[in-house]
Order: structure tokens, then C-alpha cells, then sequence
């Protein structure tokens, strides 16, 4: 019995032998260095990540802002809050509300007035049947030109719900494309409003530079008198139409005198 405690003393006289050796002792003074150190790092990291919420937080304020100042200036559509298009890339948000002397704006900042719509509804009126315009093109609803992807053919008729939406996205088309036309020449509301009519009544393809080459000219010297001298279009398919004539009177009206009111209520 005396034999097996001495050898079990031993074995574990043994395995404690066999430990790691302590880390040798390190005084609080010699670890100050490493610590400052570290609390430096830590510092850093936190500073970096409060100027990271700072710089979201201004971030986010100024896109309230831009957003306070859309809704304020463009009001609201038929389908809720409007927003603005995308401005081209190389502007900068903030330039596109910026006013000239004259009080005109970068064209993306307008959508198509009440006064617009009102008076586009007067001149083309309100269709539930399609027929053909006076170029031979079916057509429905509010001037809508019926394509393919409509999947109507004359005689057919249509409800209001699907003629106010056909309307608003054609309206929207030639919003956008009334953008693309003038780039960064600056309008007034009815000024835009009536270019906003010239291209829905007529589409993007004829008042491009190939087509109407004095209107691009006018329109990139920010000559307004001549712009307005080149919103007439009144022939249709080849012949002269009398409310095509009376329409290009508006539409010079809206531009030049905010005028809404047509010729022959006048």
C-alpha cells in the first residue's frame, strides 16, 4: 500500500513536470504601451464609424429636401406623389432647381400642368371606340395612336379606366421626351407645356434634329421667340388640317403667353 502512494506521488510529480512554464510576469508599466495602443485603434474605428452616420444622416436630409422641394413645385398627379425624371448624368441634382433670372427651370423638374390637360382633352377629345384619325391611324381615347401591344382594332370599345391610363402613359412619354429634347435649356411651366403638347400630338420622331432641325437649333441657342415660331404643325398626312391649325395656335399661345384658352372659344 505504501509502495502505490509513493509511485502515485510520483506519477503526478511527473505530469506536473511536463506543464508549460508560466508566462513569465509582465509589470503594468511595461503593458501600458500595448494598451495605449490598442485603445487608439479602437478610438479610430469608433470616430471612423460616427462620421460614417454623419455623412448618411446629411445624406438623408438633403434627399428630404430635394423631395420636399418636388412635391412642393411639381404638386401631385393622377396616380399619386410625381417624381421628377432622372436628370441627365452629368448634372447634379441640385442644379436642376436652380432658377435663371427669368424665373425658368431645367426642364425635368415640370410635369404636365392642370391647364395642359385640360385643354389637350378639349382638342382631342374622349374616345371609347376606336377609329381612324385623320391620317388613317386607329386610334382611341384621349389621341392614344393604338399599337400591337393594345391588341384593339377599329370598332372595338374601351372603358374610362383604360383610357385614362393609356392617356397618363402617353402623357408621360412625351414628358420624358420633351427632357431628352431640350437638355439643359431652362422653361418656364407653359413653356414646357407646350412643347409637352407639340410631341404628343405629333410624337418624339418629327421634332427631332433630322425633322425639325430649325426647332433644335432655336431650342439649343435658347432662342424662345424662334422656338415658338417652330411649334406649328398642321398638315396630316400630307394635307392641311383645319384643327391642326387651330391647335399650333394654342399651343403658340401656352408658350408665349401662358395663354390656355383656345381660339375658337376666344
Amino acid at each position: 500500500m505504501a509502495l502505490n502512494n509513493i509511485a502515485t506521488v510520483e506519477s503526478n510529480a511527473l505530469r506536473r513536470s511536463e506543464l508549460p512554464a508560466a508566462a513569465p510576469y509582465t509589470p503594468l508599466a511595461d503593458s501600458l504601451p500595448s494598451l495605449r495602443r490598442r485603445l487608439s485603434i479602437r478610438q479610430k474605428l469608433r470616430n471612423l464609424h460616427q462620421r460614417r452616420i454623419a455623412r448618411s444622416r446629411i445624406r438623408m436630409k438633403k434627399r428630404k429636401a430635394a423631395l420636399a422641394i418636388s412635391v412642393s413645385t411639381l404638386g401631385f398627379g393622377a396616380g399619386g406623389m410625381v417624381v421628377p425624371p432622372e436628370p441627365p448624368g452629368d448634372e447634379s441634382a441640385s442644379s436642376l432647381f436652380e432658377q435663371t433670372a427669368e424665373g425658368r427651370r431645367h426642364a425635368a423638374t415640370y410635369r404636365a400642368s392642370k391647364e395642359l390637360r385640360d385643354a389637350m382633352m378639349q382638342e382631342e377629345g374622349i374616345r371609347y371606340t376606336v377609329y381612324r384619325d385623320v391620317a388613317g391611324y386607329p386610334t382611341v381615347g384621349i389621341g392614344h395612336l393604338v399599337t400591337t401591344t393594345d391588341h384593339l382594332r377599329v370598332g372595338q370599345t374601351i372603358t374610362r379606366e383604360r383610357v385614362m391610363k393609356l392617356y397618363e402613359k402617353d402623357l408621360r412619354k412625351a414628358e420624358l421626351a420633351v427632357t431628352r429634347l431640350v437638355g439643359a435649356t431652362p422653361l418656364h411651366q407653359h413653356e414646357f407645356d407646350a412643347l409637352v403638347d407639340l410631341v404628343f400630338n405629333v410624337g418624339e420622331g418629327n421634332v427631332s434634329e433630322d425633322r425639325s432641325p430649325r426647332l433644335n437649333q432655336a431650342l439649343s441657342e435658347r432662342d424662345y421667340d424662334a422656338i415658338a415660331r417652330e411649334l406649328e404643325y398642321t398638315t396630316a398626312a400630307g394635307r392641311i388640317a383645319e384643327g391642326l391649325i387651330y391647335r399650333s395656335e394654342r399651343r403658340t399661345a401656352i408658350f408665349q403667353q401662358a395663354s390656355y384658352e383656345g381660339p375658337r372659344t376666344a
